[in-house]
């Protein structure tokens, strides 16, 4: 049984091939490491032996905003950008995401498309390519993510292998 960070997010692609997963912000991951990096800061009371030239208080209420950023549903489950133009146009064609269009060549969202896809490629998301199988790329990407970040927060509680 699926449970935790990695459940919310498993098969989640958004419109766009963006798997949300892959996002520290929408997997919840980078609030759960704030959250424990803060209790770490308090616990051993490192404001008494820590470096001098630290704002303690400015620093935990800034650990603290990160800690109560709600982790993003993703836009299959109605986060984003109400009016995202990738998504209506996506639905409207009937299709999962744009990977599967037939008309990227003419796509009026193709400058759109590819700055979200590059930025999320450079910021470290996994991205599905065009003709990609759609079950063998969530495999493929949460293996490789289990690879990178063995003790990752998005997968506390998961003991089992992922499956669809």
């Amino acid at each position: 049984m699926r449970s935790g960070h990695f459940a919310k997010v498993a098969g989640q692609i958004g419109r766009c091939g963006i798997w949300c997963g892959s996002c520290v912000v929408g997997n919840g991951a980078l609030a759960e490491l704030t959250r424990r990096y803060r209790r770490l800061v308090e616990l051993h009371d490192v404001r008494d032996w820590g470096p001098r030239d630290v704002d303690y208080d400015g620093f935990a209420h800034a650990l603290r905003s990160i800690e109560a950023m709600t982790p993003c549903p993703g836009c299959l489950n109605g986060g984003g950008r109400d009016d995202c133009e990738l998504r209506s146009c996506a639905a409207h064609r009937h299709l999962p995401d744009c990977s599967e269009c037939a008309d990227m060549s003419d796509c009026p969202h193709g400058r759109l498309l590819g700055h979200m896809r590059s930025g999320a490629a450079r910021a470290g998301l996994c991205v599905r390519e065009a003709g990609a199988d759609r079950c063998g790329a969530l495999r493929a990407w949460a293996e490789e993510l289990r690879s990178r970040w063995p003790q990752s927060v998005l997968f506390d509680g998961q003991d089992d292998r992922w499956q669809e």
